[in-house]
């Protein structure tokens, strides 16, 4: 009986990581929108359809063609705030020795207040052309999260459970085994890179910019960290009713910490083309590069195991292990990306705008130190992945409320768009509205805006080892303020 429970204890240290469904794998998981967009209140109240658009200092993240268009240098600053409801849902457990589960719930929330983009933008005339060049900082990639979860599972028998040649099947009773995790997991940090733009109108009708961005870990604190902590309890009872079946318990308690360091560089193209005084054409290629990753590891993990009676196992059997931090050099292909606008103006104080961009997810692939490729989504190779491109599509329009007898301009925005996210199998649908407004006033402009997105039934790619899947709701509030001099 010692011999046999020693296994049994044994055979749940090494099944851990199976059963612990958080820790077995490194999945990126953005917060915000991953699809690479543009910034400010007024592009954003417009529900993001802004290629077309772009005339202010924030056309360098959206089309740097539209650049152009400023007559009078300016300073922007953007802020925003960002809350996001997460409810999860675990469903089955994979098949596996018969072992079911219920479902259950877990809402988690979380919100983070930043400083999203800033921007010095100076026109001039040069060569008889009107050109434009700016500096911009702009906060692209939010990790922040963090939330908790359980798992409760109910096994069958041992002979079911196990499968070794060691343990003879006719001695085995029917045993129970139960296992109850619980899981609580951090996320902190993000991305943000320095764009230096330039864009020249070739004609008056056609314009042609470029913005280069520098995501420089000694410029920006280009960093995300995460850690997760689990505990694993798993009790076996053989045979209960009688007095020689003793319960077993074998506790496990994990913490895992990342730290991500991330570095690279690549460039937006824009062209923006007026095709008449009411319809205007934009177009942006946002080029792929492969980031440079230093990932530093830390793990923690204390196996301990106990019985109903003692002098069956060595009284305080515990074994502890934590591993130095260990840190590897990496690298992340960031896929590029393009998309195209149309903007009709219906008069001076109307303008309807539309998007459609694509993404070409499944050439996000992240390579470790060895140079074995994944595709970090799914943490599969990315021939097993089956990530497909995502295609946003977003509509909006602008209205101006002009004062006769002021010089100040209140607009009213309002914009509609689908924001799909990379996934297994097909992207996650997302779908989203926002809502804008101001004030102009001389050389001052004040925006603010409102978006709401939303997802259901997504994620199911992150937690592969469960039943998963997720409610999500987003809520963000942009504000704006550009200084013209």
């Amino acid at each position: 009986m010692q011999k046999r429970l020693i296994f049994f204890s044994l055979f749940f240290c090494f099944t851990f990581i199976q059963l612990n469904p958080v820790t077995a794998q490194d999945v990126i998981r953005v917060t915000s929108s991953p699809n690479p967009v543009g910034s400010g209140a007024r592009a954003v109240g417009m529900g993001g359809a802004f290629i077309a658009v772009a005339d202010d200092a924030t056309a360098a993240s959206w089309n740097p063609g539209g650049l152009a268009q400023l007559k009078k240098p300016e300073i922007s600053l953007v802020g925003t705030w960002f809350n996001r409801i997460e409810e999860d849902t675990l469903g089955t457990m994979p098949e596996s020795n018969g072992t079911q589960r219920s479902e259950s719930n877990e809402t988690q929330r979380f919100s983070e207040a930043d400083i999203n983009y800033f921007s010095i933008a100076y026109p001039f005339n040069f060569l008889e052309r009107n050109m434009v060049i700016s500096l911009n900082y702009q906060y692209l990639y939010d990790f922040t999260r963090a939330g908790s979860f359980s798992v409760k599972t109910l096994g069958k028998s041992e002979t079911e459970i196990l499968e070794a040649d060691t343990l003879e099947a006719d001695t085995l009773e029917a045993d129970t085994l139960e296992v109850e995790s619980l899981a609580d997991f951090q996320e902190d940090g993000g991305l943000s890179a320095l764009g230096l733009a330039y864009c020249i109108q070739v004609t008056p009708d056609f314009s042609f910019g470029f913005t280069l961005n520098f995501w420089d870990q000694s410029l920006f604190n280009n960093t995300w960290t995460e850690k997760v902590h689990t505990r694993v309890t798993q009790t076996m009872k053989t045979d209960p009713e009688e007095d020689i079946g003793p319960s077993i318990t074998v506790t496990d308690d994990y913490t895992r910490w990342n730290r991500y360091d991330f570095s690279g560089f690549n460039a937006n193209f824009g062209i923006r083309w007026r095709i008449s005084d009411k319809l205007t054409l934009g177009a942006v290629l946002k080029t792929p590069f492969t980031a440079d990753l230093t990932h530093e590891t830390t793990t923690d993990l204390t196996h301990e195991t106990s019985t109903e009676k003692k002098q069956l196992l060595p009284d305080g059997q515990e074994i502890r292990n934590t591993t130095p931090s260990v840190t590897h050099d990496e690298e992340l292909d960031m896929p590029m990306s393009y998309g195209i606008g149309l903007a009709y103006r219906f008069s001076d104080i109307f303008t309807m705008s539309a998007d459609v961009y694509r993404t070409e997810w499944d050439d996000f692939i992240r390579t470790d130190s060895a140079g074995n490729e994944v595709s970090p989504i799914t943490q599969r190779h990315p021939d097993e992945s089956d990530i497909d491109p995502t295609h946003q599509v977003r509509v909006g329009a602008e209205y101006l409320f002009i004062s006769p007898n002021s010089d100040y301009v209140i607009p009213l925005r309002g914009g509609v768009f689908y924001d799909p996210a990379p996934a297994a199998g097909s992207p996650d649908d997302f779908y989203g509205f926002s809502l804008g407004s101001g004030i102009a006033k001389g050389r001052y402009v004040f925006d603010i805006a409102f978006q709401c997105r939303f997802g259901k039934d997504v994620s199911e790619s992150t937690i592969q080892y469960l039943s998963f899947s997720q409610d999500a709701q987003e809520y963000m509030i942009y504000s704006s303020l550009i200084v013209h001099f």
